[in-house]
């Protein structure tokens, strides 16, 4: 609780929290609506590969978006782990490492998307391939990042399960919010199963199963933004997972 005490309230951290969320959250539509929707064709390797190299700054621009979305994803983490660890500082452990195993997933599969422009270049190594196979090479690793992204989506879901539970118990955010987050949890949870156990479930599936994981996701982000934590009940929850006497003594130390 240190990061805290004298420095920064709980309520000003909880709405840093909601900008970092935010810009994760906007980051992350531009990336998928402006980027990759509008370059890849579904099925057509040649398609995509000819979109691809006559917009290479915007595919780079996507790319460049999605290490800004997880260095901001690492810093949400934490401010999670100070917010809840009053909670159950286990718990918020855990989806701290859920988390970091999620974002790690997803800074890898995002090399994948760098490498998609390897064999639209004009390297001169390139000439042992024909357009075909280098647009079939690109496409490969597009498809690739796909599946990465699916599986960390699953360990993503598990870390929505936790803060949902923690935030349901918390009493300084809605319990509503709580019952959003595991509900989004659940959503990314079948949507990552779903992509890895059968593509034409998870096809037949997509987007709808993670519309309510975007309404859950999107609520704690505003409520963050617009209202934090209640100062009052967090400070109390913290009060009471200080260990006997330590509030005390840190009293003493401070007089």
């Amino acid at each position: 609780m240190d990061l805290l005490e004298g420095r920064t309230s709980p309520r000003t951290l909880a709405r840093v929290g909601g900008v970092l969320y935010l810009v994760i959250i906007v980051l992350g539509l531009l990336d998928e609506v402006a980027v990759r929707s509008r370059l890849v064709v579904g099925g057509d390797a040649a398609a995509t590969a000819r979109a691809i190299a006559a917009s290479e700054p915007l595919w780079r621009a996507g790319v460049a978006g999605e290490i800004v979305l997880l260095l901001c994803a690492v810093a949400l983490t934490l401010v999670f782990l100070v917010l809840l660890s009053p909670v159950s500082r286990a718990l918020a452990l855990l989806a701290t490492l859920f988390n970091v195993v999620s974002i790690a997933i997803e800074g890898a599969s995002a090399l994948y998307l760098v490498s998609a422009l390897f064999p639209l270049g004009s390297a001169g190594y390139l000439a042992a391939l024909d357009p075909a196979q280098r647009a079939a090479l690109a496409y490969l690793s597009i498809r690739a990042h796909g599946y990465g992204f699916g599986v960390s989506l699953v360990f993503f879901g598990c870390v929505c399960e936790v803060l949902g539970y923690l935030i349901f118990g918390s009493g300084f955010l809605p319990r509503a919010l709580g019952v959003l987050m595991a509900v989004a949890g659940l959503c990314y949870l079948v949507n990552g199963f779903a992509l890895i156990l059968s593509a034409a479930l998870a096809a037949r599936l997509f987007p709808a199963i993670l519309l309510p994981a975007f309404v859950g996701e999107a609520s704690l982000c505003l409520w963050l933004l617009a209202r934090g934590v209640d100062e009052e009940r967090w400070r109390a929850r913290a009060s009471a997972a200080l260990p006997p006497g330590f509030a005390a003594d840190r009293g003493a130390q401070r007089s």
